[in-house]
């Protein structure tokens, strides 16, 4: 066996598994599992434990090293269970050095290798030829965070934000486009920050619009979770060009004005409306998605109906609903609970609501022409990332698809033939 990754969470997780499966490899690594850690919910650390015992049990002879958000907030877990080799952090997982002592087999005092995440300042524009088994490539252009919401723990998995330069990014995505990807997927912690730390201070617009003007072959731009309050100017000129694709999933969280507060959100219920409408004005096709938290602390039952309102006033199709999970030292866990059984019942009836979104969505799009990318699985995606089964079309096709009906969870659609 070479060097397996096992990756949890974000898009950002996906793109930093092909980073680190290169410079383990580059180390000279081999017969290694990589497990790369989420830790924005309780559930996400526990299933990464899981992943580690089931590892060692179908593995015993591979090394185990275990990195991610989980490894570095919470270093000392995973470094006492007997299955892990090797614990390092969000920053030293990028490097090939890191994985050299168990390439030479060298002794450590402590196998918890985790720096101090708070600490660095720079974030590397990794090269990579692509993204093992997708058709879409993920392209991080900014890592951690400088807010700090009441709820959230990744800023201490992360550490402060800081942004690729923008000619790094370009070069990757005309490296990627080269490779024959034809979308390509902007990631990183909180993206709409991009830019100030840089010389002459870009913005995510900015970026979009000089990879837009400096990779004309790029036929797909897709963008990734963005906090819409940081949304900048040349963002919104941006979305009128059709290579950018009309998806955008919202950092929204709830929808009611005092738990955002009390999350410590910098956008108000109706700011947030107004994002969407303007945004749905300069691009009519624009879906949206968004995260809801169900069940924060001193949640009433009034404000979910707030949450649970919002989603059909703002139309939103893609819901990631999840119930609130206090973390460590962060001051959420610190107020008053709500019952894990009520925020687990709310989050489904956010997720309900969501799902009638999607039907109509789906429904809308009967008899339309979509123009789709083909996936491995058989399944391919519109511009607005809704999934599309076409027979005879291969992974990386992107082609016109008439769309001819529904199945279980996806549309239905014929290539469309090309006149006589």
């Amino acid at each position: 066996m070479a060097v397996e990754t096992l990756t949890f969470g974000c898009r950002l997780n996906a793109y930093e598994g092909e980073v680190m499966k290169a410079e383990a490899e580059k180390a000279g690594l081999d017969n290694a599992i990589i497990i790369n850690t989420c830790a924005v919910t309780e559930e996400a650390v526990k299933q990464a434990k899981q992943a580690v015992r089931k590892a060692r049990r179908d593995n015993p002879a591979a090394r185990i090293i275990v990195t991610g958000c989980a490894a570095q907030t919470e270093a000392r877990t995973f470094g006492d269970m007997d299955e892990v080799d090797l614990v390092i952090g969000n920053d030293d997982k990028l490097r090939a050095k890191s994985y050299k002592p168990l390439v030479f087999g060298l002794a450590l005092n402590d196998k918890v290798q985790v720096n101090d995440i708070m600490s660095v300042r720079e974030t590397a524009g990794h090269l990579i030829a692509g993204m093992d088994r997708r058709t879409r490539a993920f392209v991080q252009v900014q890592n951690g965070c400088d807010h700090r919401c009441t709820f959230c723990i990744i800023p201490f998995g992360r550490g402060p934000s800081r942004s690729v330069p923008m000619g790094l990014v370009v070069d990757q995505i005309k490296q990627l486009v080269g490779n024959g990807y034809r979308e390509v997927v902007l990631t990183g912690v909180d993206i709409t920050s991009y830019g100030p730390d840089l010389p002459g201070a870009p913005t995510l617009g900015t970026l979009v619009q000089s990879i837009l003007r400096h990779v004309p072959d790029l036929p797909r731009l897709r963008i990734s979770s963005i906090d819409s309050i940081e949304a900048d100017a040349a963002l919104y000129e941006a979305v009128t060009d059709k290579r950018l694709m009309p998806h955008l999933h919202l950092s929204l969280q709830s929808g009611d004005d005092l738990i955002l507060k009390r999350m410590k959100r910098r956008h108000s219920r109706s700011e947030a409306l107004e994002v969407v409408e303007k945004l749905r004005g300069l691009r009519p096709d624009m879906v949206f998605g968004a995260d809801i938290i169900a069940g924060f602390p001193t949640e009433t039952e009034a404000m979910f109906e707030n949450s649970l309102r919002f989603i059909g006033e703002a139309g939103l199709s893609y819901i990631h609903a999840f119930p609130y999970s206090p973390r460590p030292s962060t001051p959420a866990a610190r107020m008053p609970q709500v019952g894990k059984g009520l925020a687990r019942q709310r989050a489904g009836l956010l997720r309900a609501e969501g799902e009638k979104q999607v039907a109509a969505l789906y429904a809308s799009r009967l008899g339309h022409t979509e123009n789709v990318l083909m996936e491995r699985s058989g399944v391919g995606r519109t511009e607005q990332y809704i999934p599309v089964r076409v027979a005879g079309m291969e992974a990386g096709d992107l082609d016109a698809v008439v769309i001819t009906g529904r199945g279980a969870d996806c549309l239905v659609g014929e290539k469309l033939r090309a006149a006589a």
